[in-house]
C-alpha cells in the first residue's frame, strides 16, 4: 500500500519538528539564563524533593550559626568580666595585706587604702552588672536591668540562658552572679566594705584575707566552667561551618548547572533549531499554485 504524502501533511510534520526544536532551545536558554538545573519541579521530581530537604537543613544550620554567634558573644563578655574581677580581687587582697601591717601603716595610709578598696568595690559591682545586648550576663533570665543593687541584693532570674548550637545540643551562656560574687552580707562587695571599715577603725585586717581568697576561688571556679562552655561553642562554630559547606555542595550538585555542559547543550539545540528551519524551508518551497492564488 502506497501512502500519499500531501503538502498539508508535510507542513504539519514540519511544524511539529519546528515546535519541538524551538521548545528544546527555549528550555536550554531558560536553564542557561537561570544557571539552575531545575527550573520547575517537573524537570526532576526526585531532585526537587532532595533540594527542598537540603534547603530546609541549610536554614536550620544558619539558625544554629546565629545561636552560636550570640552564645559566643555572651560567653566572651562573661570571660572578660571574670578576668577583670579576678584582677580586682587580687588587687584588693594586696591592699588588705598591706593594710594588715599595723606597725608600718599610719592612719592616713590606712585611710588611703580604704578609699582605694571602696573604688575597687565599685568596679566589682560594675563588672557584676555587665550586660550584653541589653541583657545582664550574671542575672540569668531576669529582665531587672541589673544583677546587683547598691545594697548588694541579687536580682537574678530562676532560669538559665541557653542556646541551641546543633542538632540536640544546647549550651548555657550565662553565669550565676549569686554564686560568683556572693549575695548581701556574704558578697565580695560587703567583704571589701568590712575591710575598709576595719582599716578606718584601726583594727587588724589580716583575718579578712581568707574571705578574699574564698571569693577569688568562687570567681576562678566560675571562670573555669565558662571557659569550658566557651570552648564547646567555638568547637560547634567550626563544625557548623563544615556542615554548611557540605550542605551547599550538595545543593549545588542538585540545582546548579555545569557551565561547560550547559554551553554545549545550548549550542546543540540552537544548531538543531537552525537545521529544522533550513530543512523546512527546503521542503516547503513555493509552487505554481501558490503564485496563482
Amino acid at each position: 500500500m502506497i501512502t500519499r504524502v500531501t503538502t498539508m501533511t508535510m507542513m504539519q510534520s514540519s511544524a511539529r519538528h519546528l515546535q519541538h526544536a524551538a521548545s528544546q532551545l527555549a528550555r536550554a536558554q531558560e536553564r542557561a539564563s537561570g544557571f539552575t538545573a531545575i527550573t520547575r519541579p517537573s524537570d526532576d521530581p526526585s531532585g526537587t524533593a532532595s533540594a527542598i530537604q537540603v534547603r530546609a537543613a541549610q536554614q536550620q544550620y544558619a539558625q544554629y550559626a546565629r545561636n552560636i554567634q550570640d552564645g559566643n558573644g555572651w560567653l566572651a563578655t562573661i570571660d572578660a568580666a571574670l578576668s577583670s574581677t579576678t584582677t580586682l580581687i587580687g588587687r584588693a587582697r594586696d591592699l588588705t595585706l598591706q593594710g594588715a601591717n599595723d606597725g608600718a601603716m599610719s592612719p592616713t595610709q590606712k585611710e588611703a587604702i580604704a578609699t582605694e578598696l571602696e573604688s575597687i568595690r565599685e568596679l566589682l559591682l560594675r563588672e557584676a552588672n555587665t550586660s550584653y545586648l541589653g541583657r545582664t550576663v550574671f542575672a540569668g533570665t531576669s529582665d531587672a536591668g541589673a544583677a546587683f543593687t547598691s545594697e548588694y541584693a541579687f536580682h537574678g532570674g530562676h532560669g538559665t540562658v541557653e542556646r541551641r548550637i546543633g542538632e540536640g545540643a544546647t549550651v548555657r551562656v550565662d553565669a550565676d552572679g549569686g554564686e560568683v560574687f556572693g549575695v548581701g552580707d556574704v558578697s565580695v562587695f560587703a567583704t571589701i566594705d568590712r575591710i575598709a571599715a576595719d582599716l578606718r577603725a584601726g583594727m587588724n585586717v589580716a583575718s579578712r584575707l581568707d574571705e578574699l581568697d574564698a571569693h577569688r576561688e568562687s570567681v576562678l571556679s566560675a571562670h573555669s566552667a565558662v571557659g569550658a562552655r566557651h570552648g564547646t561553642v567555638l568547637s560547634a562554630a567550626e563544625t557548623n561551618l563544615s556542615d554548611q559547606v557540605g550542605l551547599e555542595t550538595t545543593r549545588s550538585r542538585l540545582e546548579d548547572l555545569d557551565l561547560a555542559e550547559t554551553a554545549i547543550e545550548l549550542q546543540m539545540h540552537a544548531l538543531a533549531h537552525q537545521a529544522a528551519l533550513s530543512a523546512t524551508a527546503r521542503a516547503l518551497r513555493p509552487t505554481l499554485m501558490d503564485y496563482l492564488t
